[in-house]
């Protein structure tokens, strides 16, 4: 049995989690770490794994250390519920762990969907981050949002990428765009920046033109274009929270 733990952690994730599960039937075990889910995730989980806990959300990086935390192996693979292994990766990942590794972590590309469509430009390829390391050289470092593993040497790389199927359509990434730009926009303030007119008037259309065109985004067609006008709404969301939380202190 391979000496991988995978973790996930979850929220109200009933309509992902069994596929994310089902990909992960490899490992050597699954860790579920759940913030009290009002839906049916917990029990879903419990079909797959008895190593699923509950425990009070702590953010990104800290929910995702704590779950790290919980696993029974040195090697982990942290999993997001809209992430799926393909057997490629899952093959991979038990051949490297089978022998001492060479690094003590591993990026893992993946093929982001949106809509149900694979989007190959606009950024959104390979999209590589720190995914499958040992736990003893390795942690999630403290952002509110955007949360990396940081390893202790250099990192390699996986072969085989992920399936990612991110959001579902507009209203989906509206909805998550207003929690994850008001943690942005507070890790912002936490650096000491301030918003100015020239943030807000500038940073979004600059974004738009690196996606669609610098990206290639439109190479992706009309998913390609909302996807780099959500992006700009993202980032001027962003800097318009930063402006506001200053003139709430004032």
């Amino acid at each position: 049995m391979p000496h991988v733990s995978v973790v996930i952690i979850t929220y109200n994730e009933e309509a992902n989690i069994r596929a994310a599960l089902e990909s992960a039937n490899w490992a050597g075990e699954t860790v579920v770490l759940d913030s009290f889910s009002t839906d049916k995730t917990v029990e879903i989980c419990r079909e797959y794994t008895d190593k699923v806990y509950q425990e009070a959300w702590r953010g990104f990086s800290g929910q995702k250390a704590r779950a790290v935390s919980l696993a029974s192996n040195d090697w982990v693979f942290v999993l997001d519920s809209d992430e799926r292994f393909t057997p490629e990766l899952a093959a991979e990942i038990k051949r490297l762990t089978a022998s001492d590794p060479d690094y003590d972590g591993y990026r893992c590309a993946r093929r982001n969907h949106f809509m149900g469509r694979e989007i190959k430009y606009g950024g959104w390829y390979p999209d590589y981050s720190v995914r499958l390391f040992d736990r003893r050289k390795g942690r999630f470092g403290d952002r509110a949002v955007h949360e990396a593993v940081v390893v202790d040497g250099a990192a390699g790389t996986l072969v085989n990428p992920m399936l990612h199927f991110t959001y579902s359509g507009v209203s989906d990434y509206l909805v998550r765009m207003d929690r994850y730009s008001s943690l942005a926009a507070d890790e912002l303030k936490k650096a000491g920046r301030q918003a100015s007119a020239t943030d807000m008037l500038f940073r979004p259309p600059l974004t738009f033109i690196k996606m669609f065109f610098m990206k290639q985004g439109f190479r992706d067609g009309m998913h390609g274009l909302v996807i780099a006008l959500l992006y700009a709404f993202y980032t001027f969301s962003k800097y318009a929270k930063l402006w506001e939380m200053g003139e709430k202190k004032q």
